[in-house]
Formats: C-alpha cells, sequence, structure tokens
C-alpha cells in the first residue's frame, strides 16, 4: 500500500497536522492500531487516557523512526538491546530504565519508559515529519481486547479521536501486538510480553 507525502490533501498531510496541532490521531502502527499523539504536546496525553478510559498512572509506548532518535531520549542503550532490535522477527518495545528530554508524564511512575523503533513506513513518515516521538497506545477501550486491524475498533472510541488515518483501513491482516522486553541492571533479559 502506498501513501502520498507530498500532496497538502492527504491523509498523511491531515494526520501531520492532527499531532501538531496536539490532537488525538487514531493511526495504524507496524503492530495494531493505535491511539497517539505528540510527544510536544503532554497536555494531549491525559485527553488520549481519557478517550481510551485508561487510567493516567499506566504509561504508553512511545514510537521513534531510528535508534538514532532512540538515543536522544535514552542515556544508554545496552548493546544487546541494538542486536535484538536487528534480529528480532517481530516488533519489538524496549523497557528503559529512565529517559531523558521527555516530560515525565510519558513515564512509568518508577521513571521507566517503554520505546519502540517503528518499522512501518508510513509511521516512520510521520515522526520525520513531527521531528519527535509519538505515543501509541492500543486502539481500544481500557479492559478490551485490543482490536488486529481497523474493522475491529469499537465505533465509539472512532467518534471521539480528532483525525482517523484512512491509510490501511481496508486491510484485514490479522495484526498482533508487539513483544516487550526489559534489562535489569545486571544486564539480564526479562521477556514482559512475548
Amino acid at each position: 500500500m502506498n501513501f502520498n507525502l507530498n500532496d497538502e490533501n492527504t491523509d498523511f498531510q491531515q494526520a501531520v497536522s492532527c499531532l501538531k496541532e496536539g490532537k488525538v490521531l487514531l493511526y495504524p502502527t507496524d503492530t495494531i492500531w493505535g491511539l497517539g499523539c505528540s510527544t510536544a504536546f503532554p497536555e494531549t496525553l491525559a485527553r488520549l487516557f481519557e478517550i481510551k478510559h485508561r487510567p493516567e498512572n499506566k504509561a504508553a509506548i512511545l514510537l521513534v523512526d531510528s535508534i538514532s532518535m532512540l538515543k536522544n531520549y535514552i542515556d544508554h542503550i545496552h548493546p544487546r538491546v541494538e542486536t535484538l532490535m536487528g534480529f528480532h522477527k517481530r516488533p519489538l518495545t524496549v523497557i528503559y530504565r529512565k529517559s531523558k528530554n521527555l516530560d515525565p508524564r510519558f513515564t512509568a511512575a518508577d521513571g521507566s519508559i517503554a520505546i519502540r523503533v517503528c518499522e512501518d513506513p508510513f509511521c516512520q513518515a510521520l515522526i520525520r515529519e513531527i521531528n519527535g516521538p509519538i505515543v501509541s497506545t492500543s486502539a481500544n477501550f481500557a479492559g478490551k481486547e485490543a482490536p488486529s486491524n481497523f474493522s475491529e475498533i469499537d465505533p465509539l472510541l472512532i467518534q471521539q479521536v480528532d483525525y482517523v488515518v484512512k491509510y490501511r483501513q481496508s486491510d484485514v491482516t490479522e495484526n498482533q501486538v508487539s513483544a516487550i522486553i526489559r534489562f535489569d541492571p545486571e544486564g539480564e533479559l526479562e521477556f514482559i510480553r512475548m
């Protein structure tokens, strides 16, 4: 599937405008559909969680477009993480012990942060265009099953967001959530979600 980066009236440009205006976006990721906002507008996170009916004390995942961008938000990346990213078959979200250059509203209560280097071209283009990470949390109400494609998203949730990306709406592929890992202080790998 292709998307147009150039035409001002394209789906992509409307998604970019939504993020640059501090609004909530419903968009396809490299895993499942997500609710998102730009980290440039930390106050939007409260609205995103309100739409989702999710407690604000539960942190969301951030998507970056590259390891280079990741290094802007993390002091230390364990060498095994970079190796895993290169060889892991499924998208891989990593929980880092602490972050930098991010509003504390994006981190968990213990200061940790979950970040995924996104491989999806549409998401990578969005991230590059807004020059920063995008929040990503599954496009479902809290406590409900995450949708594996757009057709499974609750219409009541769709009505509450500011913009719904058209790209990949007709894709009925059964997508999966990412794997989640964490490294302990000794460098031991722990799989949180396989």
